[in-house]
């Protein structure tokens, strides 16, 4: 029997389920002395419970009375107190081990060295069963990824099931976990759970560990620099975090989240297994109660529940959330501004600057507010508008100019050129003005009718500007009439004007019958 050995460690590795080849294998000694030990702490009525209480020299002694253990020959310093420190930021196992060296010179006393310290704390760490701090600072990192398993989500109405993804984030010191539920694994869906799982632990890492997948990463090459998506980048700014994306094929880089991603699996998918889900708000609703039952369990190997660890060690040491949450947004690039001073998207309008008339101008479009930039400085800003608005204005009165210098239009000019075309025309310009707010804002919209009259000429319009008025509209525009000329409606019986036949400014657009397959 090899006096070396650690029974209390043995049987204590016994009741957490190892088989005696096991811990052989991981102790370096043979299975006899192992089954040994096994064999006299059944003999003794001892198990690994009972030993947790008791030193190691207490357990050798009640397995073989009359067997002493040799003392070591360095002092082991308090390794719980190594353990939390290693916690704290900027301490390292150096460190430690260069106080516990100056403690026992102090004292008079003999240290170990750097190698066996770390040795030792590594076998502290197998021996409690908990997770070693090296590498693993608190509040300093945060893992994400894309769980594996998915749910389902079925439509009452037809019967169709949906894969819904579930998005896990996870701080490797704590293990907290933040798990939600989403339709689809798009970018700007990846880049809300993020703002979403901040939000939840209150505070922000410096370190943001993805996968490498497409939504975060666009090219990872073994040698250079990672290529990061731009929106991506932009997000991990906005909160103080840089991105360091897990090397290619190195699982151990990501082992936490990993590991997240099958306890949210058992956990949460397997507890919902048996429910039907046809509302996503309410799956959503049963995912986070069973993730708060998930981070508030006991661990099995280590004190206290991940809700615990991460709000008395972790939540202080994250940094604080900005003032306003990173919202995920569309680039625009080349817009011009418009003689009206308005930038078009999404067929609306947003005002800028009459300064910047005729200049080129990008836009920052998120789900709430559009953003208007000119050489990275920003023009104007507006509440964006429904994606069910068409042709509608938003108008900062300070944007346009006083006076007649705002462009070589104005109202007046557009009105005598509507007169020139004929009565209807004139309504039809009239009815444009009337459901703008600014008169600006109607520039475009008469002009491109009375562009019309350069293609079909001034009588053409005039008569489809009648029909169109005719037909019920409460404001003809562009798209309107054009249908009516492309399609000759106006030239049709019983549609022309009563001057007995085409002006003089229609005879180069006049048709012989067989055109319109009538009888010559």
């Amino acid at each position: 029997m090899a006096r070396r050995i650690r029974a209390r460690l043995v049987l204590q590795l016994s009741e957490g389920g190892l088989s005696g080849r096991r811990i052989a294998a991981t102790q370096g000694v043979s299975r006899n002395s192992v089954s040994e030990v096994l064999a006299a702490a059944r003999r003794a009525g001892i198990g690994g419970r009972e030993a947790e209480a008791m030193t190691d020299a207490e357990v050798y002694e009640r397995l073989f009375p009359g067997r002493a253990l040799p003392e070591p020959v360095y002092p082991d310093p308090d390794w719980e107190r190594v353990h939390r420190e290693l916690a704290r930021v900027g301490v390292t196992l150096k460190r430690l081990h260069e106080e516990y060296r100056d403690e026992a010179r102090a004292k008079g006393e003999p240290s170990m060295s750097y190698d066996r310290f770390c040795k030792r704390y590594r076998e502290f760490t197998v021996r409690r069963q908990v997770v070693s701090r090296v590498g693993h600072k608190a509040g300093r990192i945060l893992e994400v990824d894309w769980a594996g398993p998915t749910m389902a989500l079925v439509d009452p109405a037809t019967g169709e099931v949906s894969r819904v993804f579930l998005f896990v984030a996870c701080p490797p010191f704590s293990r907290l976990s933040y798990v939600e539920p989403t339709l689809d694994m798009r970018q700007d869906t990846w880049l809300r759970c993020h703002v979403h799982a901040f939000a939840y632990m209150g505070g922000s890492t410096p370190c943001i560990v993805p996968d490498n997948l497409k939504a975060g990463v666009t090219r990872h090459p073994r040698e250079g620099e990672v290529e990061l998506n731009g929106a991506y980048r932009e997000m991990a700014a906005h909160y103080g975090s840089a991105v360091m994306p897990a090397r290619i094929a190195t699982p151990r880089d990501k082992p936490s989240a990993e590991n997240e991603v099958w306890q949210a699996a058992l956990e949460i998918i397997a507890a919902l297994r048996d429910e039907v889900f046809t509302d996503f708000n309410q799956l959503k609703r049963a995912v986070a109660e069973k993730l708060e039952e998930h981070n508030s369990r006991p661990f099995s190997k280590r004190e206290g529940t991940r809700r615990e660890v991460f709000e008395e060690q972790e939540r202080p040491l994250l940094r604080p959330l900005p003032a306003v949450p990173y919202e995920v947004c569309e680039w625009v690039y080349g817009r011009k501004v418009q003689r009206n001073c308005h930038v078009a998207h999404r067929r609306n309008y947003y005002s800028v600057s009459h300064l910047a008339v005729g200049k080129t101008v990008d836009l920052r479009v998120t789900d709430t507010t559009v953003e208007i930039f000119l050489a990275g400085e920003r023009l104007a800003t507006h509440p964006l508008l429904p994606a069910f608005a068409r042709n509608r204005y938003s108008t900062h009165a300070g944007d346009l100019p006083g006076g007649k210098s705002y462009s070589d239009w104005d109202a007046g000019r557009i009105r005598r050129w509507a007169d020139r075309v004929g009565p209807s025309c004139r309504e039809v310009v009239d009815r444009i003005f009337q459901r703008v707010d600014y008169e600006e804002q109607g520039f475009n919209a008469a002009l491109a009718v009375l562009r019309l009259e350069h293609r079909y000429t001034r009588p053409r319009l005039e008569r489809a500007c009648s029909m169109a008025l005719a037909s019920g509209l409460p404001s003809p525009r562009y798209r309107h009439l054009k249908p009516i000329l492309e399609t000759n409606q106006d030239l049709a019986p019983g549609t022309r004007a009563g001057d007995g036949g085409p002006g003089e400014d229609e005879a180069g657009y006049v048709r012989g019958a067989d055109f319109y397959g009538g009888e010559a």
